[in-house]
């Protein structure tokens, strides 16, 4: 049948597996079973690192296995749902139902819809009320799940934080359950002892009138109030054993792990604020794990991935060594945005010898203002001389991320992008004539939980679209290439991951009124969303445009992500007088990380990590 319906679809290899370095392990030879499902097509799921992280990890105990899930395009969806096909894993062709554990990645909100999905494809109860102990234990975690209130509904237990470690730990405490003969509360018992799990179903959230929430309420006194997040002390080996794709995909390439976590406090940035402590890889063990990943792969590319590659403090080191180890292979380095504080002509020259294709610089804000606001202190000065030098070397491209709709911000800020943009492509045609080139994308600010901006509202439609005609108006010349996002994206990422738990019966509403494929530009479902909330009676604009209190109680307050609240809070005030917070290795500002973790790991373990505090939290 699947060989059928195979011929009747766009790209048939994105379901039928057997990719160069593929772990194949004999379905009765181990007892553990877990499908890794990331709920988007097969070209963009295959290069996550962390369901690549996981996998590895799995596959090297002798008693479990990991396979892969992908959510089907929506012509196989239909032959799947037309020929009564249940959703299975790349690996064995099994059912994802005859799985013990389905591991679900959320990186991002916009994948609700399609989480749903796929758990229906798989002929998986929605509601997580509704499984018995004959369904899989659905698990979930990724970045969206630091406010996992949304989802609540469906996901049996979310993991909070690092998964390296805690995807091992919830694996065994269910051997020890599967064949108890125990009720499946037990098995979630046994899973909210674990550090960085959270059981929605032992939590209830109790709202007051005006639909602010009042607390959160355990069903036992013996449950943690607040859920801390967990933490990888010493991040471990990364793997080298990567799936070579038998199609296009998004990512060809390597991608290594060189640092993970960042002291630059922007208080926009959620990903900045959750994955604190700092942690770099050594070179060494880099290089070798590029070595290893090119001889098993074939690739020609690796990706040096991090949050800012050029904060990794042997940057340079590092480059050399890829380059002079890899000079016969003609190997592309690809790093992602780079921080203009830390750009050096020292890294420039060390890229020389590497095919790139241009780089990568988010200013974010083009006045400083704003960029006080922010905490992004550079300056326009800085920025123009550091493009000026990317171009005289011969890089023909530039991209510059930029943000609109920030806290505080004006027409005047705005008009400013383009000026500076201007004056970039300006130096561009001075440098490299016609050649040059400078690719401009502009985002639209949404307030993310766990930030200093969580209090803040979003713009609304029409302040946002304002904007955007002025940049339209004004980000014009030869050489510049203007992108930016859709405001209807923006609303409904806003919702998503500003909700409560009211959310989850909206979010199945819209699934089922036909939402999904949220995250792709060509899919506007903005009126199923709107409607959705219209017949779950609650109203959008609670959730996005409204300020909020000091000390309103939000939805994933439960959620302990290491930085205290009162910093956070402290940062907002810093934000509406302009004022900057220093680079956390200059000076340490109390944010709360090194307490919260060194209570849960040994200490002797954080010693490497980038935070000037000592054991008891204080400035050392």
């Amino acid at each position: 049948m699947l060989d059928r319906i195979l011929l009747k679809v766009e790209k048939p290899g994105r379901y039928v597996g057997g990719e160069y370095n593929q772990v194949n392990k004999d379905w009765g030879s181990v007892s553990t079973h877990i499908a890794l499902a990331f709920p988007d097509i097969y070209d963009i799921g295959l290069s996550n690192l962390g369901l690549a992280i996981l996998y590895d990890i799995i596959n090297k105990q002798s008693d479990m296995l990991a396979e892969r899930v992908y959510h089907p395009w929506k012509d196989m969806e239909e032959q799947m749902r037309t020929g009564d096909i249940p959703l299975y894993a790349l690996e064995s062709k099994q059912p994802v139902r005859n799985f013990d554990i389905l591991g679900l990645s959320l990186p991002y909100e916009t994948l609700y819809t399609n989480a749903l999905n796929l758990l229906d494809l798989a002929g998986i109860p929605i509601s997580a009320s509704e499984r018995t102990i004959n369904d899989p234990l659905v698990i979930a975690g990724g970045h969206a799940c630091f406010n996992p209130e949304p989802m609540s509904p469906f996901i049996d237990a979310f993991v909070i934080g690092e998964g390296e470690e805690v995807i091992l730990e919830i694996a065994k405490v269910y051997q020890e359950w599967k064949f108890s003969g125990f009720p499946k509360i037990k098995l979630l018992k046994k899973l909210s002892t674990i550090w960085g799990v959270y059981i929605p179903s032992f939590y209830h959230p109790v709202y007051r009138s005006d639909g602010t929430l009042e607390s959160h309420q355990t069903s036992s006194p013996d449950l943690p109030s607040v859920i801390q997040k967990r933490i990888v002390p010493v991040l471990p080996p990364p793997p080298t054993n990567f799936l070579v794709p038998s199609i296009n995909i998004v990512h060809n390439r390597v991608t290594v792990e060189i640092m993970r976590g960042c002291t630059r406090g922007c208080r926009f940035c959620h990903a900045g604020m959750v994955n604190r402590p700092i942690r770099e890889r050594p070179v060494d063990e880099i290089v070798e794990a590029i070595d290893k990943a090119i001889a098993s792969t074939g690739y020609e590319e690796v990706g040096l991935l991090s949050l800012s590659s050029s904060d990794y403090r042997h940057i340079v080191e590092l480059i050399n060594e890829v380059s002079e180890k890899f000079v016969n292979k003609k190997l592309t380095i690809a790093l992602p945005s780079l921080r203009i504080e830390s750009f050096s002509l020292d890294l420039l020259e060390s890229l020389k010898g590497s095919r790139q294709g241009g780089f990568t610089l988010a200013p974010e804000a083009a006045t400083e203002k704003m960029r006080n606001t922010i905490n992004k202190p550079i300056s326009s000065e800085q920025l123009l001389a550091v493009t000026r030098e990317i171009y005289e070397r011969g890089w023909q491209t530039i991209k510059l991320y930029f943000m609109i709709g920030l806290p505080g911000e004006t027409n005047e800020d705005v008009l400013a992008i383009s000026n500076l943009c201007k004056q970039v492509m300006r130096i561009g045609h001075q440098v490299m004539g016609r050649r040059a080139s400078l690719n401009v994308s502009v985002g639209t600010f949404v307030p993310k939980p766990h930030t200093p901006f969580q209090w803040e509202p979003v713009n609304t439609p029409e302040q946002i679209q304002e904007k955007q005609e002025l940049l339209r108006k004004t980000m014009k010349g030869p050489g510049i290439k203007f992108n930016w996002t859709d405001p209807k994206e923006t609303i409904l990422e806003a919702l998503l991951s500003r909700g409560d738990r009211r959310l989850g019966e909206v979010i199945f509403t819209a699934w089922k009124n036909g939402a999904k494929f949220d995250a792709w530009h060509e899919s506007d479902h903005s009126d199923i969303w709107f409607q959705a909330f219209k017949e779950c009676k609650l109203d959008p604009d609670f959730y996005t445009y409204r300020v909020r209190c000091e000390d309103e109680i939000f939805p994933w307050d439960m959620i302990d992500p290491g930085i205290s609240k009162k910093f956070l809070w402290h940062e907002y005030q810093n934000s509406q007088k302009e004022l900057i917070t220093s680079d956390c290795r200059q000076s340490c500002h109390a944010c709360g990380i090194i307490p919260s973790v060194t209570r849960q790991v040994n200490y002797e373990k954080t010693r490497d990590w980038f935070c000037p505090v000592n054991e008891k939290g204080t400035k050392g």
